[in-house]
């Protein structure tokens, strides 16, 4: 029987998955390849005719013999396809969500992409003008003006349970990636079912040059849509999320 990947650092984008894919890499037991994100099940390219899994196992050739594969490719999590062809390649995928306030989630977002260059319009504009914009896209979703829409994360859940049970998704937080990194990892030591070891060390990765503080007004605005969204999360998850909406 080939060997195949058994977890994913499914999403959520902008939300410290460089960090916990690092954290991940010093664990013995466990392989996730140098290219943190390898795309594989969000190309649809790939996709319109049978998924060769032979050229995704090329990114493990360098594994020990006996490591747990992994990687991280944080839009799978928000790719509407992903779920289902995840679950086609490995129904008992282990999976591991990082959810980021959405609010400044999204602001973070933009900022790497105009960082990039690939946005032009300030942040108040492409909030203004996103669904207007990612309607180019359709019928898929959009991968850079999708600032607002990839932070209702709970639709996004919902798809995954759907697929692989709840048991089968492990969802953190970031702030508690960031504060106690070590609980965190524990977590997810026992959500893969292999021994915890100590950590060493506190990994920060890509914090971002954000081109000055979010506008009020843009802040007020997303506060408003995303108000919603927040209480959902917080009665599908039992969390407390009403630090998200006191940025």
């Amino acid at each position: 029987m080939t060997k195949k990947v058994s977890f994913l650092i499914c999403g959520t984008q902008k939300g410290g998955t460089t960090a916990l894919a690092e954290y991940l890499r010093l664990h013995p037991a466990l392989y996730i390849p140098n290219i943190k994100e390898i795309h594989f099940f969000d190309d649809e390219k790939e996709f319109k005719k049978r998924p060769n899994p032979h050229k995704y196992h090329k990114h493990f050739r360098e594994s020990p013999l006996k490591s747990i594969w992994g990687e991280a490719t944080p839009i799978y999590m928000y790719w509407e396809p992903c779920a289902q062809r995840i679950w086609s390649y490995n129904p008992s995928m282990r999976l591991i969500a990082i959810l980021r306030n959405p609010i400044t989630r999204a602001y973070s977002h933009w900022s790497m992409e105009y960082g990039r260059g690939n946005e032009s319009l300030d942040f108040e504009s492409a909030i203004k003008f996103e669904e207007e914009r990612c309607r180019d896209n359709l019928p898929h979703q959009h991968r850079i003006f999708s600032y607002v829409d990839r932070g209702f994360y709970s639709n996004q859940i919902r798809r995954l349970w759907r697929f692989f049970g709840k048991d089968s998704l492990l969802i953190l937080k970031q702030e508690d990636l960031k504060a106690n990194p070590d609980d965190c990892l524990n977590q997810i030591y026992k959500h893969l079912n292999i021994r915890p070891i100590a950590n060493s060390k506190k990994i920060e990765s890509h914090k971002g040059d954000y081109p000055g503080k979010m506008n009020p007004s843009s802040l007020k605005k997303l506060k408003r849509i995303f108000w919603h969204e927040i209480c959902q999360l917080e009665s599908l998850l039992n969390w407390d999320c009403s630090d998200w909406l006191k940025v």
